[in-house]
């Protein structure tokens, strides 16, 4: 496969400064010299700089769980790409479920995200995915596919391939639950032919589309080894070093 695997944590809004610093100690200790797979965690605003510092020299970028589209102003409580980069992040999640659900961002509002973290040289992960009454309706394709578009809209295909994708059926994000590795494979090779759509395939075959719906140890190497699948998303897993470690390892693996 041309895709590198990568595997991202984000630790949401989980862990202080100083339990941030062990846990990315822990992680550097771990799989910080892996050189074959992309690997990044995602602390709290809190701790990136915290982090940043632990992670500093080893092959773990840091990454970001949200930003402001806009460069500075009045906004209370945001975070601007320029301060993201100006502690090295490399990349930012947008569109997390969790930020449509409870903070009700649309497809507009990531998409200016978007854009905004490519012009600033922050790779977005997108996350895109459906809830249960949607998939027991049968929307899911219909759903992930207007994510995919909305969030990407009005990107060349030159920054497309700046853009990584995460697909997290909401259904199955801190529930146990998981999609099957063939219906995870399924929405991945669908999300990949709606890129192709947009940019040619070309470019789609060379974007990295991550699997973000409680991916653990337990069935990380069945889902890696899908054709579609070029990593994690990695929530609950991503608070334990060892846990983290395994499926980076799973990624290292089938690299």
């Amino acid at each position: 496969m041309s895709r590198r695997y990568f595997i991202a944590g984000n630790w949401k809004m989980n862990k202080t400064s100083s339990e941030a610093a062990a846990l990315a100690q822990g992680v550097v200790e771990a799989v910080g010299n892996v050189s074959n797979v992309d690997i990044a965690i995602c602390p709290t605003f809190t701790s990136l700089e915290t982090v940043e510092k632990i992670i500093e020299g080893s092959n773990v970028k840091l990454g970001a769980q949200n930003m402001h589209f806009e460069k500075s102003g009045a906004f209370t409580g945001e975070i601007s790409a320029a301060m993201l980069r100006e502690l090295h992040c490399a990349y930012v999640i947008l569109g997390h479920s969790e930020r449509r659900q409870y903070f009700k961002e649309c497809d507009c509002l990531i998409n200016k995200k978007v854009k905004a973290a490519v012009a600033s040289s922050l790779k977005p992960i997108l996350c895109v995915g459906e809830t249960l009454e949607e998939r027991e309706a049968n929307k899911t394709i219909e759903v992930v596919s207007t994510q995919t578009k909305g969030g990407l809209d009005g990107l060349t295909a030159e920054e497309a391939l700046k853009v990584v994708i995460a697909y997290e059926p909401v259904w199955a994000i801190g529930t146990g639950k998981t999609a099957t590795p063939a219906m995870a494979q399924e929405v991945h090779a669908e999300i990949r032919k709606v890129l192709a759509g947009m940019f040619g395939e070309n470019v789609a075959e060379k974007i990295q589309i991550l699997y973000g719906g409680s991916m653990k140890p337990e069935n990380a190497d069945e889902l890696l080894a899908q054709k579609d699948i070029d990593g994690g998303l990695i929530g609950g897993a991503a608070l334990k070093a060892d846990s983290f470690a395994a499926l980076v390892n799973s990624a290292v693996k089938l690299a």
